[in-house]
């Protein structure tokens, strides 16, 4: 279903994936927009094993694209070092496929919001954070991609092996 990676040295393993996934602050989300045409959105994230999470607005581009197809991509890039001298960047990122849905009200929902929240706010104590919680909760709509299929590449440079031959 899909398609393998053309340049197999450089791929990342799951673990790698992940470990980039978990330290990004944003990526891009690609849905299937209007008229035909892709719809990608810088949004931030977590990632929580098998399962990215986003919050948006209740109503937008995003949730329509979602109600006609919920398959999407994610892109993170980790690293974009360019090098001048060599026509090149050294380079390290993870795509995800996956389908999207609107995460139901209830404490499945509270949870991602609370990981999204930790995540970008880390040292906030618990009561701030449920409060401000709380008083945007009403606006909030959380959308939940489980990961169909993930891949990770990075530069020779990187990696350690070397230039291809």
């Amino acid at each position: 279903m899909f398609r393998e990676m053309r340049r197999k040295n450089q791929a990342l393993s799951r673990e790698e994936a992940a470990a980039v996934l978990d330290r990004a602050l944003s990526g891009v989300l690609a849905l299937s927009g209007d008229d035909g045409y892709p719809y990608a959105v810088p949004i931030s994230y977590v990632y929580d094993g098998g399962k990215l999470y986003f919050h948006c607005a209740k109503s937008g581009h995003k949730l329509d694209a979602l109600q006609r197809n919920p398959k999407a991509s994610f892109c993170v890039v980790d690293q974009d070092q360019i090098v001048p001298a060599e026509y090149t960047t050294y380079f390290r990122s993870v795509i995800v496929f996956g389908q999207l849905r609107v995460m139901e009200e209830g404490p499945e929902k509270r949870a991602a919001v609370e990981k999204l929240a930790v995540k970008y706010a880390p040292e906030d104590t618990d009561a701030h954070r449920e409060g401000v919680i709380d008083r945007g909760w009403g606006a909030l709509c959380v959308l939940e991609m489980q990961v169909d299929h993930m891949t990770g590449k990075e530069a020779l440079e990187l990696t350690g092996k070397g230039q291809e031959g």
